[in-house]
């Protein structure tokens, strides 16, 4: 069986390797090596016009938006808190475009700590700027415990309560058009967030690349691969509910006007997600 496609957006940061100083496309490996181990083959998504964003997603078979920077709080409406960190404006706008373009083709979309954040703000929803609780350390990754809504795609793959990989400071407040609730913390934070059946679209607030537990990576991964099989038989995937229908909200410094809705740098004292 041909592996499906992953594609996995990245980040672009200031970076030095042997003599170079640069700026960088990067991604902690655990990334691509998570979605080789889980059946699928990775391809790197760094930051890029959003107007490519279509052209892109269709030629994958699944979509990984990664953790990193806390998003900017104009994306949805509200003035940044103290302890939020610098925007990655360039992030903000691709990974929008992606998620987008993702949820109208109906490919699978699996969000990641900022990403889940980013899938609630492009459907509407807005965060909570800092949460307490669930960062060990600065440059850290914590565990704590997340357990499952029965009914949901989350508990068809994670049926149980289980520890997770975790760090951020940022959580969904208001959930965006069309999200359900499938996972908490034990202090109520919301842990996860899905569309209902048919689109496969998850997004987790903690890290399991981090981890040893496969099934979210295993499942969007299987969703994918049967897209692909759906494509080759001539029939078309569905769309996500909810797609495009991003309400209007304030664009960033320089942009034009956008429909709203890992680990962080040890350049600040914040930390993402």
């Amino acid at each position: 069986m041909t592996k499906p496609l992953i594609g996995v957006t990245t980040y672009l940061d200031q970076a030095r390797w042997g003599v170079w100083d640069m700026p960088a496309t990067l991604l902690p490996a655990a990334y691509p090596r998570h979605v080789r181990e889980s059946g699928g083959l990775a391809v790197l998504l760094p930051p890029d016009e959003p107007a490519a964003a279509a052209a892109v997603v269709a030629r994958l078979d699944g979509l990984v938006v990664a953790g990193g920077a806390d998003v900017e709080p104009v994306r949805y409406g509200a003035e940044p808190d103290p302890r939020t960190g610098p925007p990655a404006r360039e992030r903000d706008s691709w990974e929008l475009a992606l998620i987008d373009a993702a949820l109208a083709s109906g490919t699978p979309l699996l969000g990641i700590c900022r990403g889940m954040q980013l899938l609630n703000v492009a459907l509407g929803g807005t965060l909570a700027q800092h949460v307490d609780g669930h960062v060990e350390a600065v440059g850290v990754i914590g565990r704590h415990a997340v357990a499952p809504v029965p009914g949901t795609r989350y508990a068809a793959l994670v049926p149980e309560p289980a520890q997770v990989p975790t760090y951020h400071h940022q959580a969904v407040d208001r959930l965006g058009a069309g999200l359900r609730v499938s996972a908490h913390a034990e202090d109520g934070t919301v842990e996860a967030v899905e569309l209902a059946d048919p689109a496969w679209v998850l997004g987790v607030q903690w890290h399991p690349e981090m981890g040893e537990d496969p099934r979210v990576m295993r499942g969007l991964v299987v969703a994918a691969a049967a897209g692909t099989a759906r494509a080759r038989a001539g029939t078309d995937g569905p769309a996500a509910p909810g797609a495009g229908a991003r309400a209007g909200i304030l664009a960033g410094p320089g942009e034009e006007t956008v429909g709203a809705g890992e680990v962080g740098t040890a350049a600040v004292a914040t930390v993402g997600g």
